[in-house]
């Protein structure tokens, strides 16, 4: 177990490390502004990763139904958990919101495909691809709702969702797939290219935003939420994925990676929604930073244990 832990440390987590590492010091020393890189990520790198790995993926009805039905079935006891204990420790109504985002929604996409693809190799990343295409759309629609509650707009959310270029690069990866269309060597590699480029690039980002969620502003009072969403996240959000996963008699690749990206820490983009909807953006940044630190020590034992 020792032992595999320590493999886990330097195969894993120290290639990944480096990048975020890299970010935080940009960001602290030389003022790194990510909304550049971050656009090249969402409208660049992210469509080129999912269309190669949606068109090459060796991927079976089975394997998208279960993941399906994990994604559904873990969301709505994250969200009734989270809404439950919202109530009995009488959170103001925007900690609440905030408190379903950081329980929800996990950092699947910045931190969990690199970390997939590194763990398990590409066939990590090929299951992993349904269920991160799934998160997408829940973000942008569900993710909504819990950050805005009242004023929610079922318009406003899918209007988002059409702004997503991964959406339509997933949409043209089946077209491809399913007509059998042959991609001309010289564009697929170009796509590799970008493909490759997109863990470094987001892993970057991802310490730089660290940086910027250790430095947010800090309400008092907000200590209780804070330690509810760490626990609900790093604590209780592995042991609902291990009884999903057991209901729906998942195994293998599918189990491990699956259980990987649902033990994951709060997501970047819940900050972003809860900034735009006031829903206690302080407290969700700080949810991200501590958890994001936290899973630098869990996750390896959580790997080590699986695999």
């Amino acid at each position: 177990m020792l032992q595999a832990f320590f493999s886990t440390i330097y195969h894993v987590f120290l290639p990944i490390s480096l990048p975020v590492i890299g970010g935080m010091l940009l960001k602290r020393y030389r003022g790194l502004d990510t909304k550049a890189i971050s656009t090249l990520s969402l409208y660049v790198l992210s469509p080129a990763l999912i269309f190669d790995t949606l068109t090459k993926a060796q991927l079976s009805f089975d394997d998208v139904y279960k993941t399906v039905a994990f994604s559904v079935l873990n969301l709505l006891l994250l969200w009734g958990i989270a809404s439950i204990l919202g109530r009995v420790l009488k959170l103001p109504p925007a900690e609440r919101a905030g408190l379903t985002m950081v329980s929800t929604f996990t950092n699947s996409v910045n931190y969990g495909l690199p970390l997939v693809l590194l763990a398990f190799g590409q066939l990590g990343l090929e299951k992993a691809s349904v269920y991160v295409i799934g998160q997408i759309f829940i973000v942008n629609t569900i993710g909504v709702y819990f950050a805005a509650r009242s004023h929610f707009s079922v318009r406003q959310a899918m209007k988002s969702i059409l702004t997503l270029p991964s959406i339509y690069a997933a949409a043209l990866a089946v077209i491809v797939r399913s007509l059998h269309i042959g991609i001309p060597e010289g564009l697929d590699k170009g796509i590799m290219m970008l493909s490759t480029a997109y863990a470094p690039v987001v892993l970057t980002v991802l310490g730089a935003q660290m940086v910027n969620s250790r430095s947010a502003a800090w309400k008092p009072g907000l200590q209780k939420a804070l330690w509810t969403g760490i626990s609900i996240r790093l604590l209780l959000s592995p042991l609902l994925a291990l009884l999903v996963l057991a209901i729906l008699n998942i195994d293998g690749t599918l189990f491990s990676v699956l259980f990987i990206l649902a033990s994951m820490p709060a997501a970047v983009n819940a900050f972003m929604l809860a900034e735009q909807f006031d829903a206690s953006p302080q407290f969700v940044a700080r949810c991200i930073l501590w958890t994001t630190l936290a899973s630098f020590l869990v996750l390896p034992f959580v790997i080590a244990l699986i695999q």
